[in-house]
């Protein structure tokens, strides 16, 4: 890394890496019905609601993200502006990510997090990321003698607004527990998927059985059109027979049948293709890496792949309907 790589990245992240027998001050959570301190690194889509809704809860949040709009509509919604990662997490009870891949995850928590976190916190990884990266980082947090959890997410924008979102978390049973009643507050459903890593597998096979079964839905929707089907007669029927689906029941990928789908916003996104993408990616990266046979999943990430590469990444994954149906 040249020196001034460097510098930016320390004033990005904090200072410094964990070093082993470092003293800490000591913290720990208090009863959640109080308030806790709460560091959330990530303010993007979905963590500046999920932020909101700690806030709402009456807990304290300092918060940070690269950029500077994240930033301030988080700061708007009353949390506390921190310079960096480190100044974010120092004396924070909670430490809470929600980051764009593994390689953002080790580098924000190899080199700043782990040194700055407090004795007792809690760490709390809501990225989407390879299982790989997700049990190396919380290997290293046990190291240094903090719990941690990774926790993806399902719902989409809508469902980290409203505070309805699912948790498929892994992590010790003590450190799940710990989790659990802040998570509770940003999610309706909280899973306990087993050991680190674990969330993140829910995760990724989740998204592929989604991606796949919205290829379907798109294809039966164009088909019934080709063949005098009307949309809504599909629906009625597919809904409640053995086509259902949560592709087909909440997100209907044509307009009408769902009046909260993106297809009646022209498909202005709750879940971008792009990010459909990266989980089917993530998907066939780990069905590789354990010798897992997912041609279904495969193919959908080439379908998806080519959406995405026509320009269409920042549109609602079910769009794919238009590239499916040939418009």
């Amino acid at each position: 890394m040249e020196p001034a790589d460097a510098r930016r990245r320390v004033a990005r992240h904090g200072r410094g890496t964990f070093q082993a027998g470092r003293q800490r001050p000591d913290i720990r959570l208090r009863e959640t019905t109080t308030m806790a301190k709460i560091a959330f690194i990530g303010l993007g889509n979905m963590g500046g609601p999920m932020a909101a809704n700690l806030l709402k809860a009456q807990h304290q949040v300092a918060a940070f993200d690269l950029s500077a709009k994240a930033l301030e509509a988080a700061v708007a919604a009353g949390a506390s502006r921190a310079a960096d990662v480190a100044a974010a997490v120092k004396g924070a009870e909670v430490v809470i990510t929600m980051l764009p891949a593994g390689k953002h995850v080790r580098e924000v928590y190899e080199g700043a997090v782990l040194g700055a976190a407090a004795k007792g916190a809690l760490l709390i990884d809501c990225s989407t990321i390879d299982v790989e990266s997700a049990r190396h980082v919380a290997a290293a947090a046990a190291k240094a003698g903090l719990d941690m959890v990774d926790a993806p997410v399902s719902g989409g924008v809508g469902g980290a607004t409203a505070g309805t979102l699912t948790f498929m978390v892994g992590g010790p049973d003590a450190a799940f527990a710990r989790a659990k009643p802040i998570l509770e507050k940003m999610g309706r459903n909280i899973v306990h998927a087993g050991a680190s890593g674990n969330g993140q597998a829910a995760k990724i096979c989740n998204n592929m059985m989604l991606g796949i079964t919205m290829i379907g839905t798109c294809e039966a929707f164009m088909m019934a059109k080709r063949l005098g089907l009307d949309a809504q007669k599909l629906f009625d029927i597919a809904s409640t027979a053995s086509g259902q689906s949560w592709a087909l029941t909440s997100y209907c990928p044509v307009p009408g049948p769902v009046p909260t789908s993106p297809a009646n916003r022209d498909y202005a996104a709750g879940f971008t293709a792009a990010m459909m993408l990266k989980d089917l990616m993530l998907a066939q990266d780990a069905a590789r890496s354990v010798g897992a046979s997912t041609p279904m999943g495969a193919e959908a990430a080439q379908l998806f792949s080519l959406f995405v590469g026509s320009g269409s990444g920042s549109v609602d994954f079910s769009g794919i309907i238009r590239m499916i149906d040939g418009r």
